[in-house]
């Protein structure tokens, strides 16, 4: 009935219901019902513009059925070009045609193609003047298919351009809150993917980017270097040749007269896409080479610049000179045969170190697009013609007093390294003489570093010359006994290790120093100088330094193992031997710093083992410590038992070499069995309950918990965190080891909080009791910091301990809403603590999660600023900070008490304080400037103190904050 109605706007419904049904079960339909309909709708195409909208929804249904006759496709098609005049359809009916064409180009590829160029001239005719995103997107990749899938464009090649370039450059600003998501980013690629799709398109392109290059709108000038570094991609000389000269003089003048880095870059990237488009271009014999012209008149504009170091356009020559240079091969051989001489002359002609730095600096990024192909190829090579020239001139770098010059001289040694077969065996032997003289003699600390890096790099290259040169000069300097001051002769010797360990990057290098750096330490273990502490703490910091760059090579991981483990633990227990705590040098490897040093050392050395080498290294280890067999160590004749876990005050030097045991336990693989381990858990508890020593006590402790991380679930773990519990809840009643209990409650609480254990809420509570006691308070409430955040030495995922994703935001839902509770309840003299232990959880919040908690914690960490405690006010004021930056709304709302409180800490008697609460003060002013405007001229005056405060720090942070309100 609808469908037979005289009325437009009833057969528009007939139809419409119709075609909401079909987009329902156009998969069922058969073939005969398909043609049927598609006669149907054809015909309703002629009928009153109001019913159009139906019919086209009604045949992008149709279009979307596999059983759809052959012809049909190209059939509706052309009803749609000859009866529907698209532009004047909405926007929804017109995303409608796209889709339909859309469709039958995925489904109908070789009937449309049968239309000819007809196809494309009636999709001209439909893009011709579309204006909304949606739909150009859809219409972009229309023409890209029509140009990736080769069909015919016939006469209409310019049409099809000028129906798309026509949006170039793209000038789109979403509107706010856009729900469509379409960004300008995404019309400018879309755009591009089509206009550097085809070589046809270069005569009409080509002009077009030259024009907006020369206009004065900067997007315009990136979007056109960009579409023309892509057409590069696929143009040859044919298509550039008549627009060379143009395109090299847009891009001369862009880099030599542009502020924008951005447009820089990009026409740098430009010139490099050019170049290397008329490298890869086939020329036939009678053809002119381009590339040769195109090159020479870069050359003509630029080389003349490059004899002027100090002038302006020296360094946009020798950019657009190394752009086109990196290109290929072909292109670095010309552009180098003709500047490389120029520079080297220059060098020489001019004396002061400044200019020649920036010559050296210009030589060097030739020197690096060398890099690129590696290896110096004889016949042809510049580089290889200049090799006594460039080796002068870099050597002559490495020579003068000026530090920068010879930093740039250390970098171009480093890349003359890295060319295969460029440096000669005499050459390389200066190489090392030069780097180890810098290294140990230069004054200035940034050349000796600089130096020591050079060295790793090109050890790595060449192993046998540095191993035996080099090293063999370090190790003599090592032990020289020198008529020096001691300030001299200890820095010589600490650069002599740093050295050392920057040179072992291979591991024949590195079984050379290894023992040359145990050796020293030991030397220093026998020494009688005050200094040994900080002596001992050098070589360590070398020794991990090695540790580290040899983890990634099994063989040299494990000969790194082997051989400094078992020292360093013999060293220990020598150390550690009755005889020995009686005198200095004997008791300054067992002290705290040194100690502390050794860990990482042990640590680095053992993370990345095979699961097998540990468990070979463990069962040495192990009985060790608990059964004093000592016979695996280097030195193991010692005058009386090693029994660390042992009683007695005597054994106390003994029972601190337990921190080595934990570096090395706790750093082990997780799939490792580890021998006795439960005795050794009950050793380790007793320990770090018992020990009136700090440090053995803490590390004990540490070394627990690390196991107890790592122990698999079950009985045995469940029998032994039983025990703890006990042992803590017994200790920390009454008695001598309150402290010792604390400390172990606190790590065992972090080893189970990191796997997700059910008893840490159970130990989580004990710790929120204890912020209540007078005497732990504050130590319990300091603890929620360790329990939050990363910790060096054990219990991180680089000693594999079971760390789950997101534990941090689990431990803040389950905890803070008892500490605000806790604080709530608490005594005045005890709300201090609370605050402290909250601070401290969301300070190592990441701050996301933060910003979502911020509107019901905030007025703690406003009442938390008014508490006296420094440590609690540095921590909110910590906390606060980023969120000034990240949350203004929500801040903004108490900008009158956030004002009072950061201007009142300003004066604060602790440095760190005021400098916190300078730098909120500063963060305040990215709140709305209709909110801070009735505090200004109150702020100002206050912050004009602390512009005169006695702390440099302090005076820099007044001066930014008070600057920027």
């Amino acid at each position: 009935f609808c469908l037979e109605n005289t009325e437009p706007r009833m057969r528009g419904r007939g139809i419409q219901l119709l075609s909401q049904v079909l987009l329902q079960c156009y998969s069922l339909l058969q073939e005969k019902e398909v043609l049927h309909l598609v006669l149907f709708y054809e015909s309703r195409l002629q009928d009153h513009h109001l019913v159009i909208p139906s019919v086209l929804q009604g045949l992008r249904a149709l279009s979307m059925c596999e059983v759809l006759s052959p012809g049909l496709a190209v059939s509706v098609l052309k009803a749609i070009f000859q009866e529907v005049h698209v532009q004047s359809l909405l926007q929804l009916d017109r995303h409608t045609v796209y889709s339909i064409i859309t469709n039958f180009m995925s489904t109908r590829e070789e009937e449309l193609k049968g239309l000819g160029a007809n196809f494309t001239f009636g999709f001209i005719q439909v893009m011709d003047g579309e204006k909304d995103p949606r739909n150009l997107l859809l219409a972009f990749q229309i023409v890209h298919d029509l140009i990736a899938k080769d069909y015919a464009l016939g006469p209409f090649v310019e049409e099809l351009f000028e129906v798309t370039s026509c949006y170039f450059p793209v000038d789109f600003t979403p509107p706010p809150n856009d729900p469509h998501g379409i960004q300008r980013e995404d019309l400018i690629l879309s755009l591009r993917a089509v206009l550097a799709s085809t070589p046809q398109f270069s005569e009409f392109l080509l002009p077009l980017l030259i024009e907006k290059l020369d206009s004065e709108l900067q997007s315009a000038k990136l979007d056109s270097l960009q579409t023309l570094t892509a057409c590069c991609a696929i143009y040859g000389q044919k298509e550039l040749r008549e627009f060379l000269p143009s395109l090299w003089s847009s891009l001369r003048r862009e880099v030599f007269q542009t502020a924008s880095e951005k447009i820089e870059t990009e026409c740098l990237t430009a010139l490099h896409a050019l170049s290397a488009c008329l490298s890869r271009s086939v020329l036939s014999s009678d053809s002119e080479d381009l590339l040769d012209s195109f090159l020479s008149s870069i050359l003509q504009d630029c080389r003349h610049h490059l004899c002027e170091p100090d002038m302006k356009l020296v360094w946009p020559s020798a950019k657009l000179l190394q752009a086109a240079a990196g290109a290929s091969l072909r292109t670095y051989h010309h552009i180098t045969h003709s500047v490389l001489p120029l520079l080297l002359e220059q060098y020489t002609k001019h004396t002061q170190s400044s200019q020649r730095r920036t010559i050296l600096e210009m030589l060097l990024g030739f020197l690096e697009l060398q890099q690129k192909w590696r290896h110096v190829e004889e016949d042809e090579s510049t580089l290889l013609s200049l090799q006594a020239p460039v080796c002068s001139v870099v050597f002559s770098a490495l020579l003068d007093p000026s530090v920068q010059l010879q930093l740039v001289g250390i970098k171009a040694l480093t890349v003359l390294g890295s060319l295969q077969g460029f440096l000669s065996s005499s050459d390389l032997e200066l190489v090392v003489d030069h780097l180890i003289r810098l290294t140990l003699h230069e004054e200035d600390s940034q050349s000796s570093e600089a130096a020591m890096e050079a060295a790793g790099s090109l050890a790595c290259t060449y192993p046998n010359i540095f191993s035996g040169r080099m090293v063999s000069r370090l190790e003599e300097e090592l032990q020289s006994e020198r008529e020096e001051s001691y300030h001299n002769h200890h820095s010589l010797q600490q650069r002599c290790l740093q050295a050392l360990a920057a040179v072992s990057t291979h591991t024949s290098i590195m079984r050379k120093t290894v023992p040359v750096l145990l050796q020293h330490l030991q030397k220093v273990q026998k020494g009688t100088e005050a200094r040994n502490t900080q002596d001992m703490v050098s070589v360590c910091q070398s020794l991990h330094r090695v540790a580290l760059q040899c983890q990634q090579d099994a063989e040299g991981c494990w000969y790194f193992h082997q051989t400094v483990v078992p020292s360093l633990l013999a060293m220990a227990v020598q150390a550690a031997m009755p005889e020995s705590t009686h005198t200095l040098p004997g008791k300054a490897l067992l002290e705290e710093e040194v100690l502390a040093a050794m860990i990482p050392v042990i640590s680095a050395a053992t993370t990345h083992l095979s699961p097998e080498l540990a468990a070979q290294s463990v069962s040495h280890v192990v009985p060790l410590f608990l059964d004093g067999e000592v016979s695996f160590l280097p030195q193991n004749s010692f005058p009386c038992s090693f029994q660390p876990f042992g009683d007695g005050e005597c054994l106390e030097a003994q029972r601190r070499v337990v921190a080595l045991f934990m570096a090395f336990i706790c750093s082990l693989p997780r799939d490792v069995a580890i021998p006795q381990q439960e005795c050794l858990l009950r050793e380790l508890l007793a320990l770090s309950c018992s020990c009136n020593c700090p440090f053995t006590a803490t590390t004990a402790a540490k070394c627990f918990a690390g196991l107890v991380n790592k122990h698999p679930a079950g009985q045995q773990l469940d029998e032994i965190l039983q025990l703890a519990v006990n042992r803590i809840e017994s200790s920390l009643l009454e008695g001598p080891c309150r402290t010792q209990a604390l400390t172990l409650l606190l790590w065992v609480t972090k080893a189970l909080v990191l796997r997700y254990h059910p008893l840490s809420s159970c130990l989580t509570d004990k710790l929120l009791g204890l912020l209540g006691d007078t005497e732990l308070g504050p130590a319990a409430a300091d603890g929620f910091s360790l329990l939050m955040a990363e910790s060096p030495d054990v219990l991180h995922k680089g000693c594999h301990a079971d760390v789950r994703i997101m534990f941090r935001q689990r431990f803040f839902t389950d905890n803070v809403p008892k500490l605000v509770q806790g604080f709530h309840g608490a005594s005045p003299d005890m709300k201090a603590n609370y605050l402290k232990g909250l601070s401290h959880v969301l300070n190592h919040l990441p701050k996301p999660v933060l910003v979502t908690e911020l509107p019901t914690l905030l007025s703690l960490l406003l009442e938390a600023l008014s508490c006296s405690d420094r440590v609690v006010q540095l921590s909110t004021l910590s906390c606060l900070h980023p969120l000034l930056l990240e949350a203004p709304q929500i801040m903004s709302l108490h900008v009158d008490t956030l004002v009072t409180k950061f201007l009142n800490l300003t004066s604060s008697p602790t440095m760190a304080v005021r400098i916190a609460a300078l730098r909120c003060a500063h963060a305040l002013t990215s709140l709305p400037t209709t909110v801070l405007l009735p505090y200004k001229g109150r702020v100002i005056r206050a912050l004009a103190k602390p512009l005169d405060d006695k702390k440099r720090l302090v005076r820099k942070e007044a001066v930014a904050a008070r600057g920027e309100w």
